[in-house]
């Protein structure tokens, strides 16, 4: 890797040298058309000068197109150097984000039904912060199988499961489609549109890494092969093989510490609760001289400690630093291949099958696995009320330890409680969690001419995947109780005390022993599965010209059924898990369509009227739950139909002047794991206010309001409420009665060619969503209760009895929140070639955020919270006002250059006190070479370059999950080297 880090690191100067020299030679000029430069039309019609392009079923010309769409070819992505397609698109300005390799999910996120927790290695893009549930993602225009990855059961396509050699192109509409598509298509649709017609061999080889650091070091392998387009039998065969080491969380300044961005030490509080040495809290233990009261041993110990002699106040200085087991961008692997066979039929019918296999190996990880007992840790299991026994040989006070949890022998017994007992099993290794997922994928199109300018299709497609997640790290919690309990009841070694060897809680790192952890220990093994079949009907042609032309004409019909289910460990399923727990989730719904679409062209090569055109569609949808069984019972199925219209004018004044206007309804049907998901526990960085220690502006200690809200949450009145741990649990569950979401949205806008080469386009988006499924977040439901004391939200925090730290924030998901974004697309691009210079290119791609306001229900009415501009937690999403790519290009005489810069605007936490994250300026840069050959090889290219090349640094966000840093907007920290290599022949 040494000579290699050489070369890399020569090529970024050369890079850096070359896309200078571009930027001071070309100041009004462009690059060829890509993710940097989004275009407004897909390659050339076919010879009859019609295809069917993304968001409408008719055939017609691609340049007449009406809606704002962006191309992004293979030639597009190369020049990224990115790995995967959805890193790719999540750079585009109208991009909010989505799951990508920088989520390390597992583990803290848990298995909310919402999807906010199974991301565990997939991937997903995310058109206008609306997530990604609200875009639809095809392959060829038809419906992909949605991902999964042993966690809960997603309600996205995972990018990860469609092989990468496959992809000629992604189209990307940034407009709503329901009439035309069905649900989903609120923000928008992606259609990877897959190789046909490849003549030869086309083979690609890249690998990257994050060379100053020698971490995150990527291979990428592409290869495919075509029969050509000239015969009646067409083929095309590939695949690919992707595998990435990933980076340590502990590599990086920004989440070195667990306790804030760019920290040095846990020693000024914010890391984990749960120590190397343990923490104590309750009566027994009376007060100790540090701030919160709470214990810790004060020194190695190889026997049992004796109390208060071995123990002293706990302090930050005690905290684990749980930061360097994680990862800030994951391991990750994944191989597939395709096949794509055309065959015609007769001079009039078509057939055409796809097929599809992947495989994915991900590898989330967290720290080892924080172990407690008592009311005050928060389990939401039987850990919160074990008894220690006065005959364990551990305990250091020879009497039984009670939980204070209200239970008779703690009322009998108050001067024998606890609060709390924990500490972290460092012994037993970090929680590792790897995923393997199984994807398959079928479809099959029948197409033939009708005669005249008549058209059908028949489709049918198949989709299945399994995923299996290992856990290894997990405590069996009934184990715990067992080994915590009556010495004698242990040693017999009855049923489940088989193998029982009595647990030491009392001791420094290593006092739990090999034996100790063998007993109490298990390997978690989860299981998750979706599967999806259905067929479609379409007809399309034109009849009678009124003026501008015939009326286009699509009409068709569409169904489909899907199936999910998650199936968590056994263990887990008990609740006995000491890790997140979870319960099993089984679902599906079946869906009937029919819709139609008119192109009605008004007028034609006019004066003040090169074109002019309406286009109105509309689809109606029947939809059929499955029963689902819950640990509530039995829920019957549902049904619930919905009817959307569209309407789209196009005028073209001139034929260098286009302006567009477009008003759609959508819909959202709720997905399996949102209507069948169980009750399941995620843990959630969030700052109690009611504690003494909260960093929160207004809190128990400054603000008169919050004091008496807290006391009358039962926080104690002599302010002892210490948040004892920096994540709180939180319980989410799915909703059987979900129904659709309903969306309304509006486009205007336009497109201006003054001269050749140069291209202008502006449009204004607004979106609203009524009835989004959504539950109130837990930061917000705390907040609301301790600022406005707010009965609803107030019904919804458990607080311990004893000391009033919080255990349990709950929520379940509704159809109760309103969405309304609205912001400009403002495009600029220019592309000339130059006699003797070669070709340049200039483009400049913005979205301004102008608002992202969410509604949600209170006790007494409705909060209206404004995220344009803002940073949100759990899960972590930022809202720039404005996010920018702009970039210089050159290609002539076998070399090309590309100098690539992205903007996002500053934002400002949302739930930490307006927290600033500063406005972030990357730069990319890529030389490339392509030498010409005489013996068959060609297209030859070779490339080299660098993205973050000025190593700019990370944002550091205090209340985003993991690693202090938003996934979904920013970079992994570092520069990334590449060099590629890619060959036709």
């Amino acid at each position: 890797m040494k000579r290699f880090d050489t070369i890399l690191r020569a090529g970024v100067a050369i890079v850096a040298l070359a896309a200078g020299s571009g930027v001071a030679e070309a100041q009004s000029v462009t690059p060829p058309p890509d993710v940097q430069n989004p275009q407004t039309a897909p390659t050339q019609p076919t010879p009859q000068g019609e295809i069917v392009i993304t968001g409408s079923r008719i055939r017609r010309n691609p340049l007449d197109q009406d809606a704002p769409r962006v191309f992004v070819d293979q030639a597009d992505i190369q020049k990224t150097g990115l790995n995967a397609i959805n890193d790719v698109l999540q750079r585009l300005p109208s991009a909010g984000g989505g799951f990508n390799s920088r989520m390390n999910n597992s583990g803290n996120l848990g298995n909310p039904p919402n999807g906010a927790g199974v991301g565990a290695g997939s991937a997903s893009v995310d058109l206008r912060y609306l997530t990604p549930v609200r875009t639809l993602v095809l392959v060829d225009g038809l419906r992909f199988i949605n991902g999964t990855s042993a966690s809960g059961v997603p309600g996205t396509v995972d990018l990860n499961s469609i092989p990468d050699a496959m992809i000629e192109r992604v189209e990307v509409l940034q407009d709503g489609a329901s009439t035309i598509y069905g649900s989903d298509a609120i923000a928008g649709v992606v259609n990877i549109i897959t190789k046909k017609g490849q003549k030869g061999f086309v083979a690609s080889a890249q690998v990257g890494s994050y060379l100053d650091h020698d971490d995150g070091w990527t291979q990428n392998y592409q290869l495919s092969w075509g029969n050509g387009t000239g015969g009646p039998t067409q083929i095309v065969v590939g695949g690919d093989y992707v595998k990435s080491t990933g980076v340590s969380s502990g590599s990086r300044a920004l989440s070195a510490f667990g306790n804030a961005p760019y920290s040095t030490t846990c020693a000024t509080g914010g890391c984990s609760s749960f120590p190397l040495t343990g923490r104590f809290d309750g009566s027994i233990f009376g007060t100790s001289p540090s701030d919160d009261g709470t214990w810790t041993l004060a020194h190695p110990i190889t026997t049992t400690p004796s109390f208060p002699a071995d123990f002293r106040g706990f302090t930050d200085a005690d905290r684990f630093n749980f930061a360097p087991y994680n990862y800030i961008e994951i391991p990750l692997k994944r191989y597939g291949g395709f096949v794509d066979v055309y065959q015609e039929l007769g001079a009039d019918t078509h057939l055409r099958v796809k097929g599809i296999y992947n495989r994915r190996d991900s590898v989330n990880q967290a720290a080892p696995i924080p172990l407690g007992v008592g009311p005050d840790v928060g389990n939401g299991n039987l850990l919160d009320h074990v008894t220690i026994s006065g005959t364990n040989p551990y305990n250091p006070f020879g009497v039984d330890l009670i939980p204070n949890d209200g239970n008779p022998a703690a009322l009998a017994n108050p001067d024998q409680t606890y609060n709390q007992i924990k500490r972290r099993v460092i012994e037993l290794g970090p929680r590792h969690f790897t995923q393997k997922v199984d994807t398959y994928y079928g479809s099959a199109t029948l197409d033939g001419h009708l005669g005249g300018e008549w058209y059908w299709d028949v489709d049918g497609i198949y989709g299945r995947n399994k995923a299996k997640q290992t856990m290894l790290g997990n405590i069996d919690a009934s184990k715990v109780q067992i080994a915590l309990g009556d010495l004698a009841t242990c040693l017999a070694g009855v049923g489940a005390a088989a193998g029982c060897v009595p647990l030491d809680m009392f001791g420094t790192p290593g006092a739990i022993t090999p034996a100790m952890l063998d007993y109490i220990s298990f390997t978690q093994h989860d299981s998750s599965k979706q599967s999806m079949w259905g067929g479609s009907g379409n007809i399309t042609g034109k009849f009678l010209d009124m003026g501008g032309g015939p009326i286009g004409f699509a009409a068709g019909v569409e169904y489909r059924r899907l199936k999910g289910s998650f199936t968590p460990d056994p263990v887990v399923q008990a609740g006995h898990s000491s890790d997140i727990p979870a319960v099993a989730a089984k679902g599906g719904y079946k869906v009937a369509e029919t819709y139609a679409e008119l192109n009605l062209p008004f007028a034609k090569n006019r004066p003040g009227a090169e074109l002019i055109e309406l286009d109105v569609s509309g689809r109606y949808s029947h939809y059929k739950t499955d029963p689902i069984t819950t640990n509530l019972g039995t829920e019957p199925s549902h049904t619930f139909s919905h009817t959307t219209w569209k309407a789209d004018l196009n005028w073209k004044p001139v034929e260098a002047v286009r302006f567009r206007a477009s008003y759609a309804q959508g819909f959202r049907a709720p997905t399996i794991g949102e209507l069948a998901g169980g009750p399941s526990r995620f843990d959630s960085a969030i700052d109690d206010p009611c504690s003494v220690n909260s960093a929160q502006a207004q809190n128990f200690t400054n603000n008169a309001t919050v004091h008496a809200n807290c006391l009358a949450q039962g926080v104690p009145a002599a302010g002892a409420q210490t948040q004892p741990r920096d994540q709180l649990s939180v319980v989410t569950s799915g909703n059987p009665r979900l129904k659709p979401e309903t969306s309304t949205s509006w486009i205007l806008g336009g497109v201006v060619n003054p001269i050749r080469g140069f291209t202008a386009e502006m449009n204004w988006y607004d979106i609203k969503i009524k009835g989004a499924i959504q539950a109130v977040s837990a930061p917000t439901t705390l907040y609301r209760c301790v600022y406005n004391n707010d009965p609803l939200s107030c019904a919804n925090v458990s607080r311990s009895g004893g000391t009033g730290n919080v255990t349990q924030i709950r929520a379940i998901l509704q159809n109760i929140a309103g969405i309304h974004t609205a912001g400009i697309d403002v495009n600029l691009a220019y592309r000339a070639s130059l006699p003797g210079a070669g070709t340049f290119g200039l483009s400049w791609n913005n979205t301004f955020l102008h608002l992202y306001n969410v509604t949600t229900p209170t006790a007494t009415g409705t909060q209206l919270e404004k995220r344009a501009g803002k940073e949100t937690d759990s899960p972590s999403q930022g809202y720039p006002k404005w996010k920018s790519i702009g970039s210089i290009d050159w290609d002539g005489f076998g070399f090309g250059a590309t100098l690539t810069g992205r903007y996002i605007s500053k934002l400002e936490e949302l739930q930490n006190n307006n927290s600033p994250l500063k406005a972030t300026f990357y730069t990319d840069a890529q030389l490339r070479w392509s030498p010409k050959f005489n013996f068959g090889i060609h297209d030859l290219q070779l490339a080299i370059g660098v993205n973050n090349l000025f190593d700019v640094k990370t944002p550091g966000c205090v209340a985003c999950d993991v690693n202090f840093m938003d996934p979904t907007v920013y970079d992994t920290p570092g520069r990334y080297y590449y060099a590629r290599i890619g060959v036709k022949y």
